[in-house]
């Protein structure tokens, strides 16, 4: 189990409220417990349980270092592997295992623009449909893919067919998650 690291909130920071999605504002001297640092967001929980995920630019807001472009990885490879690597930088805020190994991402294509550059299609899902938590994720993949050189956009589809379970997930994630 991950140790779990206590902070105090420095300034006042913009969050997002999961699983609603919805924004909530943390203030300077609010306690929380740090949760989760994956993919260069992290999940807190304040003193009244509510969970909050926080991004990596406001990182400063809890006393940890902001890195230079938080979120953006170099990868090498075709851009498809270049965005594929990208896709395993993105977390759901209560999991601990990238959407791609928990089955989330259902495409990504990579399309040449007529007028030079690329446009990447992902159709992804979440691991359960009412989770408000959506609209947030598919912004982190948005940003993260559109940070690659030579994609001049990303367009992210939510999508719920076929619903997603378990048995999408990796191997290795299953195991590191316990299901047997």
């Amino acid at each position: 189990m991950p140790v779990q690291e206590h902070a105090i909130v420095h300034r006042e920071v913009k969050g997002v409220e999961i699983p609603q999605g919805t924004p909530v504002l943390l203030n300077p001297g609010t306690p929380v417990r740090i949760t989760q640092s994956l993919g260069g967001s992290y999940t807190v929980v304040t003193g009244h349980g509510q969970l909050v995920r926080i991004e990596a630019r406001d990182a400063d807001a809890i006393g940890k270092e902001v890195a230079a472009g938080a979120g953006a990885e170099e990868a090498e490879g075709s851009l498809e592997d270049q965005v594929w690597a990208q896709l395993k930088t993105c977390f759901d805020p209560e999991i601990p295992v990238n959407i791609v190994d928990l089955g989330l991402v259902y495409s990504c294509e990579v399309i040449p623009l007529p007028e030079g550059g690329h446009r990447v299609d992902v159709k992804m899902t979440l691991t359960a449909p009412g989770c408000g938590m959506g609209p947030v994720l598919a912004q982190d993949v948005k940003g993260k893919i559109e940070s690659i050189p030579g994609v001049e956009r990303a367009d992210i589809e939510v999508v719920w067919d076929p619903q997603w379970n378990p048995n999408m997930m990796t191997e290795a994630a299953r195991l590191q998650l316990g299901f047997f």
